[in-house]
């Protein structure tokens, strides 16, 4: 189960629209992670100031706000590696070079089962 892997991990969900975040959020909780969710990068700066136990950290790519979803990710990555990051986004595709290292990008919409999967592929590097 996911929440043997990430023990005492939390996953942190940015994204402005509500339905999106919560259904993410009962997602990952359902699948045994301890979720907290932001509604803007800044918010989620906030909560990861907050929160030390974070480890995952899945955002939108567009978002209103003083910084991207991209920017949040390398934001996150530069300030608290080995940090997991996951960017999404329906319109924007980033580059392997534009994106953090350690950072895995989905194109919307998808499905929060792969994204999952992916993170316990990932779950050693976390």
């Amino acid at each position: 189960m996911a929440s043997e892997i990430f023990t005492e991990a939390a996953i942190l969900i940015v994204d402005d629209e509500p339905i999106i975040r919560f259904d993410l959020v009962d997602f990952f909780e359902d699948a045994g992670f301890r979720v907290l969710d932001a509604e803007s990068a800044d918010a989620a700066i906030v909560v990861m100031n907050a929160n030390p136990t974070i480890r995952i950290v899945l955002t939108d790519i567009q978002m209103p706000g003083s910084m991207d979803g991209l920017k949040l990710a390398h934001y996150i990555g530069d300030r608290y590696p080995p940090t997991l990051l996951i960017v999404a986004s329906g319109i924007v595709k980033p580059t392997a070079q534009e994106l953090p290292i350690n950072t895995m990008f989905v194109s919307k919409p998808y499905n929060p089962r792969q994204v999952l999967a992916a993170i316990q592929r990932a779950a050693p590097a976390a």
